[in-house]
């Protein structure tokens, strides 16, 4: 009998638990991205005048987006961290 020969679906586990963890990281983000969405709405007009604020907005725009990048993380199943 060789060790680690099996054709089980030991490899899929780990991914399964990544998607959970990265399903509540969709749900923290979901909270985070409604709170800062108002702030994002209100400087988006004067950015077109201050230049200054592109930058403030470009960062509140990726955390609006968040989400959906938790969402694409958790349906490809990847590590949160290292991988």
């Amino acid at each position: 009998m060789g060790e680690g020969e099996g054709g089980g679906a030991g490899g899929l586990c780990p991914g399964i638990l990544w998607a959970i963890v990265w399903f509540f990281l969709i749900l923290l983000s979901l909270w985070l991205a409604l709170f800062l969405d108002w702030f994002y709405v209100i400087l988006l007009p004067f950015s077109a005048c201050i230049k200054a604020l592109d930058a403030v907005e470009e960062a509140l725009l990726k955390v609006i987006q968040l989400p959906k990048t938790c969402a694409e993380n958790m349906i490809a199943m990847k590590p949160v961290c290292g991988g």
